[in-house]
């Protein structure tokens, strides 16, 4: 597997970002996010990392944006992505 490029890991961290803030913007820590949502907290975990090599799908975003009731175009639709 080739290395990504630097716009593709500036991207995924933007991305990653975004789970971060949303997830915090509920109040909850990854735990009480996990447990509230019957997901395991590594996977919250895993989805907020910085060094995934690979960072999350776009059918983890849609899954993430369902649990917290958001279209895909609202988590793209932020100043990080602009």
């Amino acid at each position: 597997m080739s290395s990504l490029s630097k716009d593709d890991i500036e991207l995924r961290n933007k991305i990653t970002q975004r789970l971060i803030d949303l997830r915090e913007s509920t109040g909850l820590n990854q735990s009480d996010f996990a447990k509230l949502h019957d997901i395991d907290r590594q996977q919250v975990n895993r989805w907020e990392s910085f060094e995934s090599e690979r960072g999350v799908t776009i059918y983890t975003i849609k899954r993430f944006c369902r649990l917290l009731k958001i279209t895909l175009q609202e988590f793209f639709n932020d100043p990080l992505f602009k």
